[in-house]
């Protein structure tokens, strides 16, 4: 069974009697939806509807203390700490950065392990995935059975992006790093920061950004950050890259019309084919289902 310590994710606890209904009212995911046995994607936006974080929300048993374990990359975790102590006001919630004392660990490809190794989901993103934990710290080298990267070759190759990977924090929509594929925005949900724009985007269906999954000839991927084209058009920048596939950030509609027009995209200079998963249910560029 293939697992992984990500030594690039922190955990944020948020506790209390107010705690749900505190982070209902900020976060995209409906946490009503949020229980022990069943993690949530999810994102705090800007007003103007851009993520400034995104992570997998966890919550405890009551018999261990109960609250909800914010899975970020690592580097933001004290500024999504203090960013939500900004909204707090008067609720009652405690707001801790755990990251020296909890780690996040992934696996696949077998069933997870017993609730007893920590708090143990399947990711909630996608089930080929397979499952995502909060442990305590000491014990993430127990499920280190293979590198990090291997389970980020396997989140690109299956098409899931990353914030501070995939795309920067603080520029891109939800609907642009494929949250609302991934179950990351609750559209029925009540109010929280940035929902009128989001909301907006998915009514009128303007999303003409997105990131796609792409194959690279000769098994080799651009930096995250490469522009990509076509002939002379500038379509958009890569995302992280492995073992010959990687994630880009292009116009869509662009990105029809140079296929149309039998032009090669290139990422960073290198040929690539855009390569639609299965559970991608907007229009994509080359395909039959196109109308951009």
């Amino acid at each position: 069974m293939p697992s992984a310590h990500l030594p690039d994710r922190g955990v944020v606890k948020v506790s209390g009697e107010d705690a749900r209904t505190f982070l209902d009212g900020l976060l995209t995911c409906d946490m009503d939806r949020v229980s022990p046995r069943r993690a949530r994607l999810g994102a705090l936006l800007t007003p103007q509807g851009k993520i400034l974080f995104d992570f997998i929300v966890f919550e405890a048993p009551q018999e261990i203390g109960g609250g909800y374990f914010l899975d970020v990359t690592k580097v933001f975790a004290p500024d999504l700490a203090k960013r939500l102590a900004f909204y707090r006001l008067r609720a009652r919630v405690l707001i801790e950065d755990k990251s020296d004392a909890l780690a996040v660990v992934a696996g696949w490809d077998a069933p997870p392990p017993a609730d007893e190794a920590g708090l143990i989901c399947e990711d909630p993103r996608l089930p080929a995935l397979g499952w995502r934990g909060v442990v305590a710290a000491e014990d993430a080298a127990e499920f280190a059975t293979v590198p990090p990267e291997d389970y980020h070759a396997r989140r690109i190759a299956l098409g899931v992006p990353e914030g501070g990977r995939d795309f920067l924090f603080g520029e891109a929509f939800p609907h642009e790093a494929l949250m609302d594929q991934l179950h990351g925005v609750d559209f029925d949900k009540g109010c929280y920061v940035g929902q009128e724009v989001v909301s907006r985007m998915q009514h009128r269906g303007t999303a003409r950004t997105r990131i796609v999954p792409a194959v690279y000839e000769g098994g080799f991927a651009a930096e995250a950050g490469a522009e990509v084209t076509a002939g002379e058009k500038l379509l958009g920048k890569a995302g992280t890259g492995a073992r010959g596939r990687g994630l880009l950030m292009i116009r869509l509609d662009r990105a029809a019309e140079a296929l149309a027009a039998g032009e090669t995209i290139r990422a960073g200079g290198i040929p690539v084919t855009l390569d639609k998963p299965d559970w991608i249910g907007f229009p994509f560029p080359g395909g039959a289902d196109e109308r951009i």
